[in-house]
């Protein structure tokens, strides 16, 4: 169980990296990046809570095939990872409240996602969610400090990065879903 919660939130790393170096990009000074990292962290770790419990349901309803509903689930989150491109996230990041706010959710989105895929799974709700959240501020903090330096390339190869993962999981279980 250990390496299917590790699946499941590395690849959220690399999205958050690909999230904060885009927002890095504006060159936010020390509070805006703690803050930010913050709000993404919280964001982050709240959103699977959701997904777990909407998940947990619809496992409870699917039964033997909730594994595989995960699977799919997982891979098609993968495939809109890899090829949205959801640009000029850079201004999210000073337009004060409601711009941490929209960061927030739109960064949380996988979260949600996640959380559902890992109620399907009967995953350890606490575990996950600290992982995730944990994650979330440190990688942020990575990705908004090398983000002004790297720039929109390093973005785009992690998010995609992440969503390749993510299809690899997703197939992963659906082959052993079959088995």
């Amino acid at each position: 169980m250990p390496l299917k919660v590790l699946a499941l939130v590395l690849p959220l790393s690399l999205d958050t990296f690909a999230v904060s170096a885009a927002l890095g990009v504006g060159g936010l000074d020390r509070r805006q990046r703690l803050r930010l990292s913050l709000v993404l962290a919280l964001f982050e770790g709240g959103m699977p809570v959701v997904g777990v419990l909407l998940g947990a349901a619809v496992a409870e309803a699917l039964g033997s095939w909730a594994d595989l509903a995960a699977a799919a689930l997982l891979t098609a989150l993968g495939l809109w990872m890899v090829f949205h491109d959801d640009g000029g996230e850079g201004s999210l990041a000073r337009a004060g409240a409601l711009g941490l706010l929209s960061a927030g959710l739109s960064v949380s989105v996988d979260e949600l996602a996640i959380g559902f895929a890992v109620g399907l799974l009967r995953l350890p709700l606490a575990w996950v969610t600290v992982l995730i959240a944990g994650q979330a501020f440190v990688v942020s903090q990575l990705g908004l400090r090398l983000g002004n330096a790297a720039g929109s390339r390093l973005r785009e190869w992690a998010e995609r990065a992440a969503g390749l993962t993510l299809i690899a999981i997703g197939l992963t279980l659906l082959v052993l879903g079959f088995l």
